[in-house]
């Protein structure tokens, strides 16, 4: 049988509400990466749309491939004959699932050209990059399942298809190994067991019946990382591999919040965020109170809006339009409506740029119970800086 990827991973989403999850969604994406096998394919959609209970049947297909690997999926699995997609939705009296040459993603080297083969280190980056890039889009849309097969092509292809699923990957997917009895592997001519006698020469020359061939699918478990360690900004945009990989890579240091109110931006879990000036000037305000060793402030503490507003003045200028609004607006010292609003913007804004676990150690947490609840930033001192990030090339 295919060696199946071994993975060492914790997992406990892959029965329960996870599998209902993968089940329920709309849109259900099947995809897999192959070389100069197309019928993994086949193989995988029957495992899943045949012989799985329940069945588990895709609305989309992806098929990443280099350009002599989609002109065999073109002429084996999409031709009018032998035509074996469409031959096992027949077989099997599937419902109609799409695919065609536009949903095989070909991969393409910096300049754009098909890659009929990966050869090289830049051939390499390139997999990875549109690997990754295809599994985030996907996993972008909350109404999507996606199911990646790490069955076919070369073992860098699956080895990026499994990663990227780990960094992107949600509760509701998955990831899996099809695998194929003897004398069938690897075979040429089998593309699924049929459901009626059909004899193949297998590729050690002799004869075997397709009806009598077993297919199974091995989910693989894997952790998700998507909430942990990858910012915000990249599950919403585009993003090499190695760009991802360092950006987890960074936010898996322990956290540290450096803060350049000249360059209205912090570094906070290794990312460059920039802020407006009300929240950047929060923030400061809590940091420096935490810095100090103060005590969690609210908005009657003595000095409150003085501080904030002392903040406000280094990131805008003293001569300024904004800065004349904040002053007269907090003329009158700061109201708990004041105070709250700025704390809610300020830890929504880092939400945004992080995601909620990466966020969570740079947040203004409550400290207290009502009605008297204070508020604090949870650092650790030490790990609260004001250097300008400009100076240190990173602005």
């Amino acid at each position: 049988m295919r060696q199946a990827a071994v993975t060492q991973a914790i997992d406990i989403s892959l029965t329960g509400v996870g599998e209902a999850r993968h089940q329920a969604h709309p849109r259900r994406v099947l995809l897999a990466v192959a070389g100069l096998s197309p019928q993994i394919l086949t193989e995988t959609l029957f495992a899943l749309a045949v012989a799985a209970d329940p069945p588990w049947i895709p609305t989309e297909i992806r098929l990443i491939t280099t350009s002599e690997g989609a002109e065999r999926a073109r002429l084996s699995l999409l031709s009018a004959d032998p035509g074996w997609f469409s031959r096992l939705l027949k077989d099997y009296r599937l419902p109609p699932v799409p695919f065609s040459v536009d949903d095989i993603v070909v991969i393409t080297d910096a300049e754009g050209h098909p890659l009929p083969d990966i050869r090289d280190l830049d051939d390499n980056a390139r997999v990875a990059d549109q690997i990754t890039e295809t599994v985030r889009d996907i996993t972008a849309d909350p109404n999507s399942a996606l199911h990646v097969s790490l069955a076919g092509g070369r073992k860098t292809m699956g080895y990026y298809a499994g990663y990227a699923l780990s960094l992107f990957g949600r509760a509701q997917d998955r990831l899996s190994h099809v695998l194929v009895s003897e004398p069938f592997e690897q075979s040429w001519a089998f593309f699924y067991p049929t459901p009626y006698p059909r004899v193949i020469e297998t590729r050690d020359g002799k004869l075997a019946d397709t009806q009598s061939a077993r297919v199974t699918l091995a989910e693989v478990p894997f952790v998700r990382l998507r909430d942990g360690v990858v910012p915000g900004r990249l599950l919403s945009g585009q993003a090499s591999f190695g760009e991802t990989i360092a950006a987890a890579q960074r936010a898996l240091q322990p956290a540290e919040l450096v803060i350049d109110l000249a360059a209205r931006c912090i570094r906070a879990a290794g990312e460059i965020i920039n802020l407006p000036p009300a929240p950047l000037a929060f923030l400061a305000l809590m940091a420096r109170r935490r810095q100090k060793g103060l005590h969690p402030a609210r908005w009657n503490t003595e000095g409150i809006a003085e501080q904030y507003l002392s903040e406000y003045r280094r990131i805008v200028g003293r001569d300024s339009a904004e800065l004349d609004r904040v002053e007269k607006s907090l003329a009158q010292g700061m109201t708990k409506d004041d105070f709250d609003q700025r704390k809610a913007r300020t830890n929504r804004e880092l939400t945004r740029a992080l995601g909620d676990q990466l966020a969570e150690p740079y947040l203004i947490h409550s400290d207290g119970a009502r009605p008297h609840t204070r508020y604090r930033l949870a650092l650790e001192p030490a790990a609260i800086h004001f250097p300008s990030l400009a100076r240190e090339g990173e602005g």
